[in-house]
Parts: C-alpha cells; sequence; structure tokens
C-alpha cells in the first residue's frame, strides 16, 4: 500500500481435519479503511507415522486343528496423531502346522498413507486330547509259542485334531501270556 498496511489471515491454525488443501484469505487493510483481499492455497499434509503397539498372544487350535486370529487380538493401543484408518497382520490363520511361536508383522496405516509395523509372537497350541479308539484281539501262539500284534490290530479309529501317534505297551506275548491280556 502507498501509506501503512494491516495483514490479517482468516485462518492460522490448522488440524488432522484440515489435512489436504485449504483455502486461505489474506486481507489488507490501510490507514483509511481501503482493503483488498486475495486467496491461497494451504495444503496440510500429515507426514508423521503412527506408533505400532503389538502384544504377544497365545492362540488354541480348535477341534478342525485350525484358529485364526485378527489384527484386534495383537493390537496394544497403537496410535497415530490423526487417528489409525487401518490395522493388519501378515498371517491370520493358523493350523497344526504352526504349532509353537509364530512371528506375526501388525501393520498400522493412517488416512495420509504413513504407515508403521511391530513384530509379536503368536503361541499357537493344540490342547484337545486325541480320542483313542480300541477293538478285542484275540491271537495265537505259533509253533515256537510266541505271538505278536500290531497297533491296527488293537486301533479301532483313534483320532486327533492334529497328528496322532500310537504305541502299545506290549506287542509281543509267550505261553506265560495264554489268557486275557490289557493292552494299553
Amino acid at each position: 500500500d502507498n501509506c501503512s498496511l494491516t495483514l490479517a489471515l482468516d485462518k492460522l491454525s490448522f488440524d488432522c481435519s484440515n489435512v489436504g488443501e485449504n483455502t486461505v484469505t489474506l486481507t489488507g487493510t490501510d490507514a483509511s479503511g481501503n482493503t483488498a483481499s486475495a486467496n491461497a492455497t494451504v495444503t496440510v499434509i500429515d507426514n508423521v507415522a503412527p506408533v505400532a503397539a503389538g502384544q504377544d498372544i497365545t492362540v488354541s487350535l480348535d477341534a478342525n486343528g485350525e484358529v485364526s486370529i485378527s489384527a484386534s487380538q495383537i493390537d496394544n493401543g497403537s496410535s497415530d496423531n490423526c487417528g489409525i484408518s487401518t490395522f493388519s497382520i501378515n498371517k491370520d490363520q493358523f493350523d497344526c502346522n504352526d504349532l509353537g511361536e509364530n512371528t506375526v508383522t501388525l501393520t498400522v496405516t493412517d488416512a495420509a498413507g504413513n504407515s508403521s509395523t511391530t513384530s509379536v509372537t503368536v503361541t499357537v497350541v493344540d490342547n484337545i486330547v486325541p480320542t483313542v479308539i480300541t477293538k478285542d484281539a484275540t491271537i495265537y501262539l505259533d509253533a515256537n509259542g510266541v505271538a505278536s500284534i500290531a497297533i491296527s490290530d488293537i486301533d479301532n479309529g483313534s483320532s486327533d485334531n492334529c497328528s496322532l501317534t500310537l504305541a502299545l505297551d506290549k506287542l509281543s506275548f509267550d505261553c506265560s501270556n495264554v489268557g486275557e491280556n490289557t493292552v494299553t
């Protein structure tokens, strides 16, 4: 201005709700009260990444030998200056092959596309006991007075949600065992 000039903005502060382009008006007023205005674009950028916070968990396989988890189960208060828009994990399905400790990565992303990750341990356990089904068997001693049985002679469809190893406490018999014998 040819004389003194006072400048004023219609908006001075911005927050997360203003991310992106914002029109701001600059108004100049001289000592005589004459005014003029012009608009400018102020682009607010959120370039602060979220803080990913995770927690270790233990999960149990179901009767089918499977378990699913969600990101919310391993999130432990992740935060962001403008709020988190998505939570994701790199593995959410587990089965009998995953028994024990598994490393899972939690990724948190804000609306501006900034992201952060953290790794947690997901311990998979199998707490379902096997179902053991047996059948009685009759065996005959050979000419040497001995006989033996196999697991298949006693097993009658035993099962488990994961793999099952079967064992018998007694496999061989001789003349001293003639009659009924309890086999486990």
